[in-house]
C-alpha cells in the first residue's frame, strides 16, 4: 500500500481545521505524503464532494487513501466508513452519499464501518464535532501508513446498503439525449453533464454538426439554443456557445472565453436537466 493521503473537505483554509487534520496524520507517520484534493467544496454540499472524488481518484496510484469530509450530520448516528474501490483506492468518509459517483462510475468492492474504539484519536472521545480530525484523518493515516489493514478498520458492511444520493441516468431516445448537469468547471463556468461520449456518438452526432441544447430546472426552461459540437473551444468564435467532450469523456457546454453558468444562472444536480438533439439540414427553429 502506498503512503499517500489525499484530503478533501468543505472547511476552507482560513482557519486551522485542515492543518489540524494534517498534524494528526503526520503524528501517525511522519513519512506520509499529504496532498489536497480541495477544501473549497461548498458547505454541506455532499453532491459536489462526491463528484470531485470521482473527477480525481482514478489518476492516483493504487493504494492511495482519500479522506473526504463533507459532513452536515457530524455527531449524529450516520456511520463512519472506509470503502475500497474496484481500482484499489480507499475513501475514508461519512456514510452520507459521498461515494455516490464512485459507486456509479467506478464501483465499490468492499466497505467497512470504522471501529471508533480502536480507530479514533486518543483522548478525543468526548468531542463529537470534528470527526474529520479525530476519526477520519486518524484512520486514514493509519491505513495509508500500514499501521492497520483494511480489515482492521472495523466490521464489514453490505456495499448495497451504503447511502447513495439520487442520480439521473442519461438516456438516448429517437436521437434525443437527456441527462443532468452534474457539476461545474468552476473557474471557467463550463457545464459538465452526465452524458458520456459513447452515448453521444450513438446519437449519430459528429464534430462540426449543429445541435439544439435545452436546459431546464425543475421543468422550467432556462436555456434553449443551437450550437456546434466542437473538438476544442477554438472551433467557435469568442463569446459563442459550444458543445465539447470534457476531461472525463463526458459532454460539456461552454461559452468560448466566457462563463456559461454565470451567463444563464445555471447550477448543478438532478433537478438541472439537459436535452440535446441533432439539427438536421432543412429544419426550422
Amino acid at each position: 500500500m502506498g503512503k499517500s493521503l489525499v484530503f478533501q473537505t468543505d472547511f476552507g483554509t482560513s482557519d486551522g481545521a485542515v492543518s489540524a487534520m494534517k498534524g494528526v496524520a503526520i503524528s501517525v507517520d511522519s513519512k506520509l505524503n499529504l496532498f489536497d484534493l480541495t477544501h473549497d467544496i461548498p458547505p454541506y454540499n455532499i453532491w459536489e464532494g462526491s463528484y470531485r472524488l470521482y473527477q480525481t481518484i482514478s489518476y492516483w496510484p493504487e493504494g492511495t487513501v482519500f479522506v473526504s469530509v463533507v459532513d452536515p450530520g457530524v455527531g449524529s448516528d450516520r456511520k463512519s466508513i472506509v470503502v475500497k474501490t474496484y481500482d484499489n483506492r480507499f475513501i475514508v468518509t461519512p456514510d452520507n452519499g459521498t461515494i455516490t459517483h464512485i459507486k456509479q462510475n467506478i464501483g465499490i468492492r468492499e466497505a467497512r464501518e470504522i471501529d471508533e474504539t480502536v480507530n479514533r484519536l486518543p483522548n478525543s472521545s468526548n468531542s463529537y464535532t470534528f470527526y474529520g480530525r479525530d476519526v477520519y484523518a486518524y484512520t486514514g493515516a493509519r491505513l495509508a501508513a500500514g499501521v492497520i489493514s483494511f480489515k482492521e478498520v472495523g466490521p464489514a458492511l453490505n456495499v448495497e446498503e451504503l447511502i447513495i444520493l439520487p442520480v439521473l441516468e442519461p438516456v438516448l431516445t429517437e436521437e434525443v439525449l437527456s441527462g443532468s448537469i452534474d457539476i461545474l468547471d468552476i473557474r471557467f463556468g463550463n457545464l459538465w453533464t452526465n452524458v458520456d461520449r459513447q452515448l453521444f456518438e450513438d446519437a449519430g452526432i459528429a464534430y462540426g454538426e449543429s445541435v439544439e441544447v435545452s436546459i431546464s430546472n425543475n421543468e422550467r426552461l432556462v436555456y434553449k439554443n443551437i450550437m456546434i459540437f466542437g473538438r476544442c473551444f477554438s472551433d467557435t468564435h469568442i463569446g459563442e456557445p459550444i458543445l465539447y467532450v470534457n476531461s472525463l469523456d463526458k459532454i460539456g457546454v461552454a461559452i468560448n472565453q466566457g462563463s456559461f453558468a454565470k451567463a444563464y444562472h445555471i447550477s448543478t444536480g438532478v433537478n438541472w436537466k439537459i436535452m440535446i438533439h441533432k439539427v438536421h439540414k432543412g429544419s426550422f427553429y
